[in-house]
């Protein structure tokens, strides 16, 4: 763990795809397989990780907006056909994690620029379901990350103040939006091979289950 401020936290916010759940490099490899069928030539070294989905589409396919929306419209039936394999991609020690925060009183939530039907397949198939106070996606609010309304939206339904909680992300878009809020913000280092500019985040971890003692040492 490296450096930071002591809070008192009542809440942790987790950021889902990087933090609880490995699942860029699925992503990306589905992305390019959709579109090569599609016969869209894409670059197969494409890395979409730390980006949103519309920043993502636009990078994928520039230029051409009906096209695009065509494409991402297919891609949606196509992902579906090829779901998420949460058993494999879940961060292992997200449950474990989880379980010790509600043990220790705290409110724990989701907050996540994914598709809300992706947040909710992964909290069932994970078996987190029923330790999640709240869960929202980044569709539900008016602009996704960096914009902070997610999180803001998140502390109010919550009721806890931007001092009461704490955001654990992982790429540099949603620790901007962590620390837009005004909450301390934690990012979760990295798997090796993957580069993520972390530096506007408060503090880092190497494993998730340093969350628990971050959060212990703020009581």
């Amino acid at each position: 763990m490296e450096g930071g401020d002591k809070n008192v936290i009542k809440a942790v916010l987790f950021d889902m795809d990087g933090v609880l759940a490995f699942t860029e490099g699925f992503y990306n490899r589905r992305r390019i397989q959709f579109l090569r069928r599609a016969g869209v030539d894409v670059d197969p070294a494409f890395d979409g990780t730390g980006s949103n989905d519309g920043e993502i589409w636009e990078r994928l396919v520039p230029g051409d907006a009906a096209m695009r929306e065509r494409l991402h419209r297919e891609y949606r039936v196509y992902s579906d056909a090829h779901p998420t394999p949460w058993a494999e991609v879940a961060n292992p020690q997200a449950r474990p994690v989880f379980s010790a925060l509600k043990e220790d009183g705290l409110k724990v939530a989701i907050c996540s620029s994914s598709y809300r039907s992706l947040i909710d397949e992964f909290m069932e198939q994970v078996g987190v379901t029923g330790l999640v106070d709240l869960a929202i996606s980044g569709e539900e609010c008016s602009a996704y990350k960096p914009d902070p309304d997610i999180y803001l939206r998140a502390m109010a339904a919550l009721e806890i103040g931007s001092h009461e909680a704490l955001v654990v992300e992982d790429s540099p878009l949603g620790i901007e939006a962590g620390v837009a809020a005004g909450a301390l913000t934690c990012a979760l280092v990295p798997p090796v091979g993957v580069e993520l500019d972390q530096s506007r985040a408060h503090l880092r971890v190497r494993r998730l289950v340093d969350i628990v003692d971050l959060v212990q040492a703020s009581a």
